[in-house]
């Protein structure tokens, strides 16, 4: 059931619930097909229950919203048993979510439609915005929420520039956490796993039931055997330590005035990242030094659940022993990523027309990480890189609803972050007995501003009309300090010390742009149960600087943002005496200048490779998502969605040439995009029923992912074949106690989270995880 406490938007949730088509096939789809984004669905006995959503910063019937959206309630977020967001994410047609396994914390590839960004550099900004309790997270690594106390989701697909700023120009996702309920309640649960893996965690909330409420939270997950077999040491390497608290204050001091103070502090103690070298006949480690995997299905340790790593008594990778090498005293099995959120909202109903909200917070992030980055027995590439990261924000809005033809909202933004590594990379096949130490420092500032409206005007009963924009200012700074090395051989255990300067003085540079980003809808209400709407709306992905350079050039050198421009059709409706919900939305978007990270051969490095980053290309990018609710029976609800895409670049010119010397124009127009899987398709089941003195839940799953590439250069020892997950969950609830058993990826799926091909000197990857089962016990009392 949900209980709207004001029209503002003060709620809570409490539910007992190859293809082959081009443009004019989606655009015919899309009209006749049927689709919705994903229904949070109430067990009411007879109907599904209306959901409302907040993708507009204001509480909002899903089916009324011009725009493409899925949701999740708590109790649908409950049955998964979610690790995390990416346990979450299939309730949205074409979308991926992946931990990349390139550092501790969890380090997301979020793409939506095609869109998204799989770096681990924080100067790379995202391209999907992922926002928890309203705070917009700067950086892709931390950015994978843990699903504790989770009271909604929310996938927004396509540009959010208007409300949700920059750096949205794939989409949102969307979550939010339970608040206090302002009296004595809570939950508890106890969870065990494969893996050896054990889960505690619990919320209690107290307080006076009128002006005050406090809610206490805390968590522990210890998995003590890793998913990968180390067939050096025997060990079971991928072992994490996870623990957070927060608290939540919240004073109501007077009627129509909210503040809430919250504090989350994370802590993770991990194994570094575990990689797979699936390195092919044609590059480097495989040439000259016979690291080369069987085929291209297949890594060097000959699973992708195995791992050939060492750290201890390693060789160069021409044989040279090193024994005492020792990364600087620092343990491959000690990386660690603490996170610290501090945040207050202010909510104030000024009166019955106006509504004010202020959210403002700190979010800072610590790592520490030893890396293994070519997944051999021998030392070929790794690296130390600590670093540290902080954003402050500060967002204000009015929103205007009179209960009348006109709802507005307008606002400003303000932005500050900062961020520091400290890089340092051991390269052990440059030459005969030579080991190069080469350190790099890279720090970047960023400053951001902005205004923001959007408004609704309901010109007939019929029609209304949408009209948005944001200007957005943004200024980056950047400062780059490291060497060119000149080494010679030398015998172990000694160390090459750099001996050129030219880059060892800090190099700084800075640059600023703005961007207008506009959104125009227009809703049609055809009767009581659908409606049709059309929508244009831009989105804009800051410039910057690159972090990881070669020469001074590289280190001073700016690209440029990246827009695009969404155009979309959708249809909303519902049947059968509100049983089946059915929708269809078609979009075309025009990408502009987009931002290419490019791997590539270095002679000045050191460390044979640099990333560049290029404002390369042009791209097209249509499709279509249908997705389908219906109460089938009393207890039974089937949804289905399916997402259809086509990506393609228009132009793909890039300087392949030395630095020095003309250009070599390539073109790689002909390359698919990256995790842009031309159909995504998910199907699921959710039954409840009464059972002796309880009540039994049946919950099953099914996402199938097509074919796609996790590569710039579409490797084929990098390319996904297509997958079909499947997770399951069967609960037993009696009274304030339930026990449970869940399954997840149970078709044992491996598929690459991640994969680089690291400038033809070698490739590597990361899989998902495997099959794994667990068993739950969990009590409630009182309001949660």
């Amino acid at each position: 059931m949900y209980v709207k406490l004001s029209k503002w938007g003060d709620k809570v949730m409490n539910s007992t619930q190859g293809w082959g088509y081009r443009s004019a096939a989606i655009a015919v789809a899309a009209i006749v097909g049927l689709s919705t984004p994903v229904m949070v669905v109430a067990q009411d006995a007879n109907v599904l229950e209306e959901i409302t959503v907040t993708a507009r910063k204001r509480v909002e019937n899903l089916q009324d919203v011009a725009l493409s959206v899925s949701a999740m309630s708590q109790q649908d977020i409950k049955a998964n048993f979610a690790t995390d967001v990416r346990d979450l994410i299939y309730i949205s047609p074409n979308t991926l979510l992946d931990d990349t396994n390139q550092g501790p914390g969890g380090v997301a590839a979020v793409y939506i439609r095609g869109i998204g960004v799989s770096e681990v550099e924080k100067n790379f900004d995202p391209a999907v915005g992922v926002v928890v309790d309203g705070v917009f997270l700067g950086t892709m690594t931390g950015s994978i929420t843990r699903a504790i106390d989770l009271e909604s989701l929310e996938v927004l697909r396509g540009p959010q520039g208007t409300l949700f700023g920059r750096n949205t120009i794939g989409g949102v996702i969307k979550m939010t956490r339970s608040k206090p309920t302002m009296t004595l309640g809570g939950k508890v649960r106890a969870q065990y796993g494969d893996y050896d893996t054990t889960v505690l965690d619990g919320i209690v909330n107290f307080g006076n039931g009128d002006t005050f409420g406090v809610k206490l939270s805390g968590a522990y997950r210890n998995q003590d055997e890793g998913y990968f077999t180390n067939t050096v040491t025997g060990r079971d390497d991928g072992q994490y330590e996870y623990t957070s608290a927060g608290v939540n204050f919240l004073w109501v001091p007077t009627d129509g005035v909210e503040l809430e103070w919250t504090s989350v502090i994370e802590r993770t103690d991990q194994d570094s990242s575990t990689l797979l070298n699936v390195g092919q006949p044609g590059q480097l480690f495989c040439d000259g030094f016979g690291a080369c995997a069987p085929d291209t299905r297949t890594p060097i340790s000959g699973d992708r659940y195995a791992v050939d790593q060492s750290f201890e008594n390693l060789n160069l990778a021409d044989g040279t022993p090193i024994p005492d090498f020792d990364h600087s005293g620092k343990s491959p099995f000690d990386s660690t990523f603490d996170a610290d959120t501090h945040q207050l909202e202010v909510r104030w109903d000024i009166n019955d027309d106006y509504r004010l909200d202020y959210i403002g917070a700190s979010w800072e992030t610590d790592e520490t990480v030893i890396t293994d980055w070519d997944g051999h027995v021998d030392l070929f590439f790794h690296t130390d890189r600590p670093a540290d990261y902080e954003q402050l924000t500060n967002e204000l809005r009015l929103t205007y609803d009179a209960g009348g033809k006109l709802v507005y909202t307008v606002g400003a933004y303000l932005w500050d972050s900062e961020y520091e590594i400290s890089l340092i990379s051991w390269i052990g096949f440059a030459g005969p007995a030579l080991l190069l130490e080469l350190p790099q420092v890279s720090k970047q500032e960023s400053d951001s501003w902005a205004l923001f409206f959007e408004g609704d005007y309901d010109f007939t009963d019929k029609w209304t009309l949408t009209l948005g924009g944001r200007f957005t200012d943004d200024e980056k700074k950047t400062e780059q300090r490291g060497v060119v090395p000149c080494g010679q051989p030398v015998l172990p255990p000694e160390f090459v010390a750099p001996c050129a300067a030219d880059f060892f003085t800090p190099i700084t540079a800075e640059e600023d742009w703005s961007e207008f980003t506009p959104k125009v809808a227009l809703r049609y209400t055809i009767n009581e149960d659908s409606m049709v709407y059309g929508l244009y709306s831009r989105g804009y992905r800051a410039g910057g600087f690159n972090g990881r350079v070669d020469a001074i050039p590289a280190a001073v050198d700016a690209y440029d943002p990246e827009t695009v421009d969404n155009f979309e059709l959708g249809y909303r409706s519902t049947w059968l005496g509100d049983t089946l919900v059915f929708n269809a939305t078609a979009f075309y978007m025009d990408y502009q200048d987009k931002q290419e990270e490019i791997q590539q051969p270095s002679a000045t490095s050191g460390t044979g490779q640099v990333t560049r980053v290029f404002n390369a290309s042009d791209a097209t990018i249509i499709g279509a998502e249908f997705e389908v609710a219906w109460l089938a029976t009393e207890g039974l609800t089937i949804r289905s969605s399916l997402g259809l895409l086509d990506a393609d670049y228009d132009n793909f010119l890039v300087n392949t040439g030395p630095d020095e010397g003309p250009p070599v124009l390539t073109d790689f127009s002909h390359l698919d995009f990256r995790r842009a899987p031309e159909i995504t398709f998910g199907l699921s089941g959710d039954y409840r029923w009464a059972w002796g003195p309880g009540s039994a839940r049946l919950w099953a799953n099914l996402r199938y992912l097509d074919e796609h590439e996790v590569d710039f250069a579409n490797k084929p020892e990098l390319t996904n074949s297509s997958q079909s997950l499947i997770d399951a969950s069967f609960t037993y609830e009696l009274n304030q106690w339930y026990g449970s058993v869940f399954g997840r990826n149970l078709t044992d799926e491996d598929g690459y989270q991640i994969g680089f091909d690291v400038a033809n000197l070698w490739s590597y990857a990361a899989p998902r995880a495997p099959r794994t089962w667990g068993v739950e016990i969990g009590m409630r009392f009182g309001e949660q």
